[in-house]
């Protein structure tokens, strides 16, 4: 049985760059990543035993907008509610320390709007549509 430790903390950047290559999220300079996670409104990591395997922010300015973001769990660990653990940390964040009228988004790639559902979000369509400027 291996043992859960929810740790709601800054995200290293070595792990933070990590964990996005090995779940096929998008590459980061160390720079960028430095920059980013120092700007973080709300981190956490999931740790099994000595191992982070799962991580997700919170990020904006902390009073109108704010965006979940980066929400990943290593891929040997998938399927077994790591996912669930680190919603619900930020949705309790969003819930308990971010003002009722702060608008929080996201963007779910692939099926993973499914469990982002559960939490409550839903899709802005048709009230608006989520677009983003590729550098």
């Amino acid at each position: 049985m291996h043992h859960l430790t929810i740790l709601e903390e800054d995200i290293p950047v070595d792990i933070y760059r990590h964990l996005r290559s090995i779940c096929g999220l998008s590459d980061k300079t160390p720079e960028a990543a430095a920059i980013g996670l120092s700007h973080s409104t709300h981190s956490v990591m999931i740790k099994m035993d000595d191992q982070i395997i799962g991580m997700g922010r919170i990020v904006g300015d902390g009073g109108c907008f704010c965006q979940v973001v980066d929400i990943c769990v290593h891929p040997d660990q998938q399927g077994k509610g790591i996912g669930k653990l680190i919603l619900q940390n930020l949705t309790d964040f969003i819930q308990e320390k971010l003002p009722p009228s702060c608008y929080v988004s996201l963007l779910a790639d692939g099926d993973a709007w499914y469990l982002y559902e559960k939490f409550g979000f839903r899709d802005t369509l048709p009230e608006s549509k989520g677009m983003y400027l590729k550098k």
